[in-house]
């Protein structure tokens, strides 16, 4: 692995957003924005599952109308992050906050898949917060605090990149 890591770090796109005076706080502002769709869109359908938010809209109402900024945004935000990792991939691989923050992704991931293959099933009718089902509540506190996670370990990576691990 540590070979592969290496040749991602030195190729010429890595080496310029490393060494470039602007490019690496560019991709970085963008990443953040595009997390902050991904955070906020989802925040507004767990709000949802939870009944704390759109309150006048079905789950299924609430999910067609943000999942499409949620998955243009959630592409952004892995190739802006792809783009980081490439310019320090040796170091990244092995932060502990990266890495973390990684498998709290794949948790996310999991939780959302879930959801959509087993339980959202009889999603039209959960029409009020009353109608929908304690397992999709849960499922929607879940999700927020992974999402909440994420973007706090995302913080400590660069705050801890030349600290031990």
């Amino acid at each position: 692995m540590e070979p592969f890591l290496q040749s991602l770090q030195n190729s010429g796109l890595a080496t310029a957003i490393r060494e470039g005076e602007s490019l690496f706080p560019w991709i970085e502002c963008a990443h953040v924005l595009a997390l902050s769709l991904v955070l906020g869109s989802i925040a507004i359908v767990d709000l949802r599952l939870l009944g704390m938010a759109s309150r006048d809209r079905t789950v299924a109402q609430t999910m067609a109308a943000v999942l499409p900024v949620t998955w243009t945004a959630f592409v952004f935000v892995v190739l802006t992050g792809g783009l980081m990792f490439i310019s320090n991939a040796t170091v990244y691989a092995h932060n502990f906050y990266f890495q973390f923050k990684m498998a709290l992704i794949a948790l996310a991931g999991m939780n959302m898949t879930l959801f959509h293959l087993f339980l959202s099933r009889g999603m039209d009718g959960w029409q009020t917060p009353a109608l929908t089902p304690l397992r999709a509540r849960f499922v929607g506190a879940l999700s927020l605090c992974l999402w909440i996670a994420i973007a706090a370990f995302g913080r400590w990576i660069g705050f801890t990149l030349n600290a031990p691990t």
